[in-house]
């Protein structure tokens, strides 16, 4: 027979271990090829789908760029021809001409001189991180210092707001022009979005009007301060064109009158009757341009998650648009751009001016190329020497040579094929234990469900009542299963059925006795009796309730009594106070045991207010008069169990009879103590003498009655 057995077992494990074999071999080529495949190929269109997503965002973005050139050129051409901007050209300069004939007064001197060395040459001191001599932005003649010293230095308005001055009030004919085309003109900066708006003279290369009125108001673009800055070129660039389809575009630069800014400048000749007679100028902020680079510093709702990024670079690769870091993580930033070879010229000036646009270097073979004109994508080191995949591309606009870079770090990029690199080595190892599983399946198909019965009858034979076994098969066995779990469900239902009963008699239990002697009593403890050296005892009853009761129906009395006991069981249940029963319209209730507490009296006083005052909120409640007298002793007392079928816990003694007398020789509607309690309670509570009083087998005792 031993043979019998040993044979098939031998062929069984046999034929699982070649079935295992093959299964572990089939599933582990089928893995490595498909996980080799699987992370070519998805990392080749992981890195098309970000090549085409990046040119996506930066070709909008140029369009984007592109058009709001085009608009600014369309707009100034038909502000420079409107007849609005010709004439007020010709009164400006008329009365410039006026003001440069008249002597400058010194008061008039002082106060411009005194505006350069207290507002202005600070800031330019601080952004150029020199000492520049206040004399080298001086006005030179007669016009800038009176111009400016009406609509800079007297202008009522605070900087930034100095365009709400219409009429300087001086009487000139300066004022009247300003006074009537000023409004017009700041309207028309306002309506289109320019930073300021200006006309210049071309025959002196002045500043003969602007909105905002900064400090390069009434200068000379030739021979002033501000005869090397973008605006003196555009200005100059436009004064030889008698052509109305002309505009000249300066590139960004740093304009000290703006506060160190970056400003670009649109110009458009103004033409009467075929002659150039001045020229308008738009100053383009640079925020336009670089909302439109950041999209509103929205990096991640375009779509460039945490890494990405698009910046504009000009012909001498410096930023056009502010860095995405340099809001975000700005010591990062700072550290990249240290790391990238950044100089700390450089990285000092972004600090000093708080951007980093015609400040920062971003010289990469992708940057070089979009200034050239190539478009192009690939995975290149970025300006802060990290790799990046980039799309870049140039933006076409006339007067300038831009490109756009939209980039997003490689490690950022790649990250899903990352995961799904780590994915394929878990699919694998999962692949793996699936046929190492699978092989042991069907090694023990028939064998498995004799096992797991077997050992869920041990489970239960050792008090496991959830020891369900699975149901793998339809046949014998896993019918054998289902009865098998049905028992289970089965005793376990009954279980519940018995944990429940076993519940309502222990909450049954303890509305009879106190928790700690039902405990005692549950412990199979007999002739439960202890004596308490010190507790208080209350006798609480309702004055004239027969009499009440006699005139209602005996629903409403057990309706009325019911509803007043409840309420001082939870005022005692508050205060750790045992009731110990209550008998007819009584109630008596013990404080300090079984469980000993110091201020038992205390307690025992404040339970008794509270049931005289639920009393007469009760009576109120149900139409009624009932008033509740109560009586307290404390001392010595003996407690115990009564009785076998229906328990009891009853307390004995001189204590408890002196407590009823107190309650039945009380005064209704009030609190009557003895001695002890007003001993322990007269610093706590007002209490009024009764002398002594008659009691019942006492004679005369002293009492005292709380005064609520």
């Amino acid at each position: 027979m031993t043979e019998t057995v040993a044979e098939p077992r031998s062929v069984r494990w046999g034929l699982a271990a070649k079935l295992f074999a093959i299964l572990l071999l089939l599933g582990a080529v089928a893995v490595m090829i498909t996980g080799v495949l699987g992370y070519i190929r998805a990392r080749e269109a992981l890195e098309r789908a970000i090549f085409a997503q990046l040119t996506a965002a930066r070709e909008t973005k140029a369009h984007q760029i592109e058009s709001y050139f085009l608009t600014v050129r369309r707009e100034m051409r038909l502000l420079a021809a409107s007849k609005m901007v010709v004439d007020a050209t010709r009164g400006f300069r008329e009365a410039v001409d006026e003001f440069d004939k008249k002597p400058v007064p010194p008061e008039v001197k002082e106060s411009v001189h005194g505006w350069y060395d207290g507002h202005y040459m600070p800031m330019v001191r601080k952004l150029l991180g020199t000492d520049v001599p206040a004399t080298e932005f001086m006005p030179t003649s007669a016009a800038p210092y009176f111009l400016q010293d009406l609509y800079i230095v007297r202008n009522p308005h605070p900087d930034g707001r100095r365009d709400l001055l219409d009429d300087a009030g001086d009487g000139s004919a300066y004022s009247k022009v300003h006074a009537v085309y000023h409004p017009l003109m700041r309207t028309a900066a306002t309506t289109v979005g320019f930073a300021d708006f200006m006309i210049v003279d071309p025959r002196t290369g002045r500043l003969i009007y602007t909105v905002d009125k900064d400090a390069d108001f009434a200068t000379s673009l030739r021979a002033g301060p501000y005869r090397h800055s973008n605006l003196a070129a555009a200005a100059a660039r436009c004064a030889t064109a008698p052509d109305p389809s002309a505009t000249c575009l300066e590139d960004f630069s740093a304009y000290l009158p703006s506060d160190g800014v970056p400003e670009a400048f649109m110009a458009a000749p103004i033409i009467d009757q075929g002659v150039v007679t001045g020229v308008l100028i738009a100053e383009l902020s640079v925020d336009e341009i670089d909302a439109i680079v950041t999209g509103g510093r929205r990096w991640r709702n375009e779509g460039f998650g945490a890494t990405g990024e698009a910046y504009l670079v000009g012909p001498d690769f410096m930023v056009r648009s502010s860095g995405r870091n340099f809001f975000e993580n700005p010591a990062i930033y700072f550290s990249d751009l240290k790391a990238g070879g950044a100089s700390d010229e450089d990285i000092a000036a972004i600090k000093r001016y708080g951007s980093p646009i015609l400040h920062q270097h971003a010289d990469t073979a992708a940057t070089r190329a979009a200034v050239g004109g190539v478009d192009g994508v690939g995975e290149i080191s970025g300006y802060r020497g990290v790799p990046t995949l980039a799309s870049w591309g140039p933006v076409r606009v006339s007067g300038i040579k831009w490109g756009l870079v939209a980039k997003i770090d490689s490690s950022e990029a790649f990250e899903p094929v990352y995961r799904l690199e780590r994915d394929l080595l878990i699919v694998g190892a999962i692949a793996f234990f699936v046929v190492v599983v699978t092989g042991a399946w069907l090694s023990r198909s028939l064998l498995g469900p004799l096992r797991e019965l077997t050992a869920g009858v041990r489970r239960f034979a050792a008090g496991d009542l959830e020891a369900h076994v699975p149901v793998r098969t339809r046949d014998e066995i896993g019918q054998l299963c289902l009865a098998f779990n049905g028992m289970i469900d089965d005793i376990n239902q009954k279980n519940v059925v018995i944990e429940t009963k076993n519940r309502e008699n222990e909450e049954l239990l303890l509305n009879v006795l106190p928790a700690p002697i039902a405990n005692r009593l549950r412990g199979g403890e007999k002739g439960i009796a202890d004596g308490f050296a010190e507790v208080t005892v209350s006798f609480a009853d309702l004055v004239g309730f027969t009499a009440l009761s006699s005139e209602m129906p005996p629903a409403e009395v057990v309706t009325l009594l019911n509803g007043l006991f409840t309420r001082f069981d939870v005022a005692a249940s508050e205060l750790g106070i045992e009731k110990i029963k209550t008998v007819g319209d009584a109630y008596m209730a013990v404080c300090g045991l079984p469980v000993p507490v110091p201020n038992h009296a205390e307690r025992m006083v404040r339970m008794a207010i509270r049931m005289v005052h639920i009393t007469r909120e009760h009576a109120m409640e149900y139409g009624v008069s009932m008033k509740l007298r109560v009586g307290i002793n404390s001392g010595p007392v003996v407690a115990g169990v009564i009785g076998k079928s229906k328990y009891i816990y009853d307390l004995w003694g001189d204590t408890v009879n002196l407590a009823s007398r107190m309650e039945s020789g009380g005064i209704p509607d009030s609190v009557q103590v003895t001695r002890p309690v007003y001993e322990k309670l007269k610093d706590q509570f007002v209490f009024e003498s009764r002398g002594e009083i008659e009691v019942k087998g006492k004679g005369h005792v002293e009492a005292w009655v709380l005064r609520l």
